[in-house]
């Protein structure tokens, strides 16, 4: 599905490049780069940049594709499971991130305060957990930006990664958290602008909102509901799994405890909030695409890319190349976010003041360089990492709760430490297992045993710790 030539994508790259690079040397202009500017921008930032940031930094690559493919594949139940639990998830991590805040004003990271909580061993269960879902979200961007763009312009897979992955790291190394929030609000503009553009453009085009209505239960028309019938598989084979992963989602991921450290304190329950509705518009838009094309029964190769073969198919040229560049803003506003988020912990917990901004800026290197390995590797798919890395997430949900829901209470070090690591080392190979061959029955075992060790462990051990 060649569109561009290969002098032509490389224009565009350059122009976005070049687009992120001046908007974040023109806001940044003056700044002296502190550790506290770098990792936390100061603290200063407010409600309205700190929603878009929020609502940009959660979407990444399956926002912009996979909801789409579900509404193609599995109708309105696919969509459901995957939209639903992504907009709830950071409604309920609003409390938390105010709690934190509260309990550590002057905080950085979430594994510091698990640190001063109960132990090193413990901030090191919670940095391999929170580095390697940096490390598989990072990929997994890659992943599907060069998908599209070697699709679309010929240009090598394995150049397009390298490109993305050098243009996050650019202005993430010169200005830190401040760059990531800077460009997270004029990506988000772009992407609800462009989406809300084109998604009801190539539905008049492809017969008008009637066709979304007609593929309603995807390509096969079965998955009309959400809980019966062929919905009910969905739930049992997809939302089951997912929900989970996409509840715990923030609460596994520093960028969003890094934002909750960084926003101005009154602004972080809003921000949370209103970043949820904002993220949720773009999955909502992108289902469209996938409805039009399953009402019109169009020949989809590939589900993982329709709205692309939507907009390709129904519009003129020039709205492809837009598409093209909110894709990139959805996917390199993530890629910076990871970039600040492995900044953070490696510049806070493992790091003298000084030393800070350039471990710091290290650390983003190097997450940089393993995930480009990840992403090209062969065989690698979105869903295969969305899935993994979800679960991965829910490894910390538990113990992180409990911990600030009870500050006074002497949590058990062991419960925690030992959930955490049953979880991580028995719950995560179960779920993966299943995941990668295709055993539903493992999946959710996995998923119900992560869940359940980490905080069964961690609640046990604290009960008996007391007697």
């Amino acid at each position: 599905m060649q569109i561009f030539t290969q002098i032509q994508g490389v224009l565009l790259l350059a122009t976005y490049f070049a687009f992120v690079l001046l908007l974040t040397w023109a806001t940044s202009i003056g700044k002296t780069r502190t550790k506290e500017f770098f990792l936390v921008a100061n603290r200063e930032i407010g409600a309205w940049k700190g929603a878009t940031s929020i609502a940009a930094t959660w979407i990444w690559a399956p926002a912009l594709f996979v909801a789409a493919q579900k509404a193609f594949t599995e109708g309105i139940a696919g969509l459901f499971w995957f939209t639903v639990p992504n907009i709830l998830c950071l409604i309920i991590f609003a409390y938390f991130a105010v709690r934190i805040r509260d309990l550590v004003p002057n905080g950085y990271t979430l594994s510091d305060y698990m640190t001063e909580r109960y132990s090193k061993r413990v901030r090191n269960l919670y940095v391999i957990e929170l580095g390697g879902l940096a490390v598989c979200s990072f990929a997994v961007q890659l992943l599907a930006g060069a998908g599209i763009l070697s699709l679309l312009t010929g240009i090598p897979f394995i150049w397009i990664t390298l490109t993305m992955a050098g243009i996050a790291i650019s202005y993430s190394l010169w200005s830190g958290l401040k760059a990531s929030v800077i460009t997270d609000y004029a990506q988000m503009v772009l992407i609800l602008v462009v989406g809300f553009t084109l998604a009801p453009w190539a539905v008049s085009q492809a017969g008008g909102f009637q066709t979304v209505i007609d593929g309603i239960g995807g390509y096969t028309g079965t998955y009309t509901s959400i809980f019966s019938g062929d919905g009910a598989t969905v739930f049992y084979s997809f939302g089951i799994a997912t929900t989970i992963g996409l509840i715990a989602g923030p609460f596994g991921d520093q960028s969003f405890w890094q934002r909750s450290f960084a926003l101005k304190k009154d602004a972080i329950k809003k921000s949370f909030i209103l970043g949820a509705f904002i993220f949720g518009l773009v999955p909502l838009t992108m289902s469209m695409l996938g409805f039009a094309a399953a009402g019109t029964g169009m020949q989809i190769d590939n589900p993982q890319w329709v709205n692309l073969e939507v907009v390709v198919a129904y519009l003129p040229i020039w709205a492809v190349v837009a598409f093209t560049y909110m894709i990139m803003c959805g996917l390199v506003s993530t890629l910076d976010s990871n970039l600040c988020a492995i900044a953070s912990i490696v510049g806070h917990d493992f790091s003298l003041k000084e030393k800070a901004t350039y471990r710091g800026r290290v650390s983003m290197i190097v997450l940089a360089v393993i995930a480009l390995v990840i992403a090209n590797l062969p065989g690698m798919q979105i869903l295969y990492l969305f899935l993994f890395y979800g679960i991965l997430r829910a490894v910390v949900l538990a113990p992180t709760v409990i911990s600030l829901l009870k500050p006074q209470v002497k949590i058990s070090e062991k419960g925690v430490f030992w959930g955490i690591a049953s979880a991580l080392f028995v719950g995560v190979p179960i779920f993966g297992y299943g995941n990668f061959n295709g055993l539903v029955n493992w999946s959710i075992a996995g998923s119900l045993l992560v869940i359940g060790l980490s905080g069964g462990i961690t609640m046990l051990m604290t009960k008996f710790q007391k007697q």
